[in-house]
């Protein structure tokens, strides 16, 4: 995962079911020259996909990196998974950037949220 630490904290919304979640958790090597670009080119390219909803980052301290991605529909799931540049991108990370990783797809079948409204602001102390 790249540093996502620019981007603002706060989780993708609940969608309206059913959509399709790719929850992709990786271990990744020492060697990662070229990493990062990759990593913002997919970001910009998933984005260009009809039906791709957003995406959650996480990483911990020991190094394990999960990205859950949403998706309308199969369709978009699947125009996704075989984008030729997408692909060389998968490729290029089994053979450097990932010592190992899982993939998990599945269909949402129920979704909420929570936001908790703004505190009001009260008079300065002084």
């Amino acid at each position: 995962m790249s540093d996502h630490s620019s981007r603002p904290v706060a989780p993708v919304e609940a969608f309206e079911p059913p959509y399709y979640v790719a929850v992709f958790t990786a271990l990744r090597t020492l060697s990662q020259g070229g990493y990062s670009e990759t990593d913002a080119r997919m970001e910009d390219l998933v984005k260009e996909i009809p039906g791709y909803l957003g995406a959650d980052h996480a990483q911990t301290p020991g190094g394990l990196g999960i990205t859950v991605g949403y998706f309308r529909d199969a369709d978009a799931l699947t125009e996704w998974r075989t984008d030729a540049e997408h692909r060389a991108a998968q490729e290029r990370g089994r053979a450097e950037w990932y010592r190992s990783y899982t993939l998990h797809v599945a269909k949402v079948e129920r979704s909420h949220g929570f936001v908790r409204p703004p505190e009001p602001q009260g008079p300065t102390a002084g």
